[in-house]
Formats: structure tokens, C-alpha cells, sequence
């Protein structure tokens, strides 16, 4: 059990361990799903396909011009020859309502293709299994550390200490997570599901593309890797872009309550972009946490980067508080799970 408050900010470096894309790969994707040149002849990709089809949906319930948004599309295929993500685009072209419906509809549509693609399945293959197999993924060894050392009448608590910062769109966590309690405790999935939805902290600063059909909130539902939608439009509604977000009362408050909270903090996968930063570090920390980042194959100067960002952004004065590892997200939470569990 993480008997200290914790906060983990998870990146796309912890979500290629159950083979979902990082932020390069992604938006390669979407910018070849908007090569609509390819439409209609030899070269034509079911992505293509589905964009186009998708646009003329969401043209026909809003009433704009089917062609106004595919145009939208060419913006954020020519951009993303220069930018490093979606996220960074659509606060690029914030101010173009346009490109803002193209580009939220691809990241609602390939976050829920990745799912379905990845090895993290809607139900275990095996009963009495987990969704995915192995133990080389961050999510099995964030689920032991949580379980571990808690009596089954005490599962309600398992989560008191842990809060979530997830900057990626999928629903991983939430969908693992449920799983694991089910295996440790006994209890039936929808028991599992019911404690995660009310206990678990979780934040995703861009949104998701709806939410699980057993959370709660006023969100469209979504199940996992659903490739039909009964309301797409209002699904493409809960991505968020970072200005959109500033300007949502109350949100920047609850973000920055969750990092200052966390007597630890782990940063797994994070890439430390500048955007993301601004929202996890708006003034100096007062409370001096304890800091783990993972950075895997990373050189002294990108080390040593992120260490001045640490020290200068979140005004971490002593250097002992902040350890920088050459592990992966899975490796870290394994090898410092005495340390994430005391």
C-alpha cells in the first residue's frame, strides 16, 4: 500500500509500454489520416476513410461545409511537418474553430483505435487473468504497490495517498485498475469498478474520449476501443486544449493541489515539454518533495536539463530530493516499490 501522499505524472513514455504511440508517432497518424488526396482511389487507407466519413458526420450535425473542414484537416497535416504533437497544434490554431472540431475528432478517434489495438484487451483472455499479460508494464507494478499489504476490509483505502496526472487521452488506468482489485481482493468486477470510480484521483489535463461506461460524471460513455459512437460530437467534446483549460474555473486550482499534495512525486514517461510544465509548475513548491523521474537513454546534458527545470520551476533547492534514472516506467516502480509503498 503507498502509505505517503503521492502523485505520479504519467506520460506517453509509460504508455508505450502497453504499445500505444508517444506524441510523434500519434500525430504522424492523424496527419496521414487528413491525406485526403488519397480518398477514393488505390492509395486510400481505412484511416483516410474513416476521417472523411467522420467529417461529414460532424459537418451534417453542425451544419458547416463538409469542405471547409477537411481544409481544417490539410492545416494540421501541413503543421504537423514542424510541431512535435497534436496537443501543441491546436494550441497553435486555437483561435480557428475549424481546425480545433478536425483536429479534437482524430485524437477522440485514434485514441480509441489504439486501444482496441493494444494488447491491454477490453476482458483478460484467461480468467482469473488480467486484461494484459506480463509484468513488464508500469500499470501491474503501480496495481502491486497499491494491494500490497491491505486486508481485504481495508480495500477501500488502497487509494487514500495516490493522485494521478495522466497527460495521455487513453483510459488505461481506469480500465486496468478495476482488474487488479477484482484478482487481489476477490470482489466482483462491478464492486472493483464502483471503488475505483469513487476513490481513484486521476487528472487528464487534455481529456479522454468519453468515459468507461461504469464512471461516473455527466461525460458520454465510451467503452473501451469502441469503434461505434452514438454521439460523436459530444464525445470530441471532452478533449481540452491547454488554453481551454486555463480558462475552465477551478481546474488549474485542482491540478496544482494534486502536485502540491504529493509528498513524492514520480514522474513516469513524462517528457518534460514546456506546455505541460506550465501547467504542473506555477509557482515554486514550498514543500520540498521527494522526486523520482525516469529519463531511459537520455544523455548528461538532457539529465542535467531536467534536473535546472526541477530546481528552477519547482524551486527544489536540494539536489538529494531529486533522482533521475535510466529506467523505464515499469522499472522504476518496481525497483522503488519499497521506497513508493513506506
Amino acid at each position: 500500500m503507498i502509505r505517503t501522499k503521492t502523485t505520479l505524472v504519467v506520460g506517453a513514455g509509460a504508455s508505450c509500454e502497453l504499445q500505444f504511440p508517444d506524441g510523434r508517432e500519434f500525430l504522424a497518424r492523424i496527419a496521414a489520416g487528413f491525406d485526403f488526396q488519397r480518398l477514393g482511389g488505390p492509395l486510400e487507407s481505412p484511416d483516410i476513410k474513416a476521417m472523411a466519413d467522420h467529417i461529414a458526420d460532424i459537418a451534417k450535425k453542425a451544419r458547416v461545409k463538409k469542405e471547409a473542414l477537411m481544409e481544417a484537416g490539410q492545416v494540421i497535416r501541413s503543421a504537423a511537418r514542424i510541431s512535435g504533437s497534436i496537443d501543441a497544434i491546436l494550441e497553435q490554431h486555437g483561435d480557428n474553430p475549424m481546425v480545433l472540431a478536425v483536429g479534437k475528432l482524430a485524437i477522440a478517434h485514434y485514441t480509441l483505435d489504439v486501444e482496441r489495438q493494444s494488447p491491454l484487451g477490453e476482458e483478460p483472455k484467461d480468467p482469473g487473468d488480467l486484461p494484459v499479460r506480463g509484468t513488464e508494464n508500469w500499470l501491474f507494478q503501480l496495481a502491486r504497490a497499491v494491494v500490497n499489504g491491505v486486508p481485504r476490509s481495508g480495500a477501500e483505502r488502497c487509494f487514500d495517498n495516490l493522485s494521478i496526472i495522466c497527460f495521455n487521452y487513453d483510459r488505461s488506468i481506469e480500465h486496468y485498475l478495476p482488474w487488479t482489485l477484482h484478482m487481489a481482493f476477490g470482489m466482483s468486477l462491478t464492486e472493483a469498478r464502483a471503488l475505483v470510480a469513487e476513490k481513484l484521483k486521476i487528472i487528464h489535463p487534455y481529456g479522454t474520449p468519453g468515459k468507461l461506461d461504469w464512471q461516473n460524471g455527466k461525460m458520454p460513455t465510451a467503452d473501451w476501443g469502441a469503434e461505434e459512437l452514438d454521439d460523436l460530437p459530444s464525445v470530441v467534446e471532452q478533449i481540452h486544449t491547454v488554453s481551454e483549460r486555463a480558462g475552465q474555473r477551478g481546474f488549474q486550482r485542482q491540478i496544482l493541489s494534486e502536485v502540491m499534495q504529493g509528498k513524492r512525486l514520480a514522474f513516469l514517461g513524462f517528457g518534460f515539454d514546456p506546455m505541460n510544465c506550465a501547467m504542473l509548475f506555477d509557482a515554486p513548491f514550498e514543500h520540498n518533495p521527494d522526486v523520482l523521474v525516469t529519463l531511459p537513454r537520455a544523455s548528461e546534458t538532457q539529465r542535467a536539463a531536467v534536473m535546472r527545470l526541477l530546481k528552477r520551476q519547482a524551486g527544489i533547492k536540494d539536489d538529494s530530493m531529486i533522482t533521475i534514472e535510466d529506467l523505464r516506467a515499469w522499472e522504476l516502480m518496481r525497483d522503488y516499490a519499497p521506497f513508493l509503498e513506506s
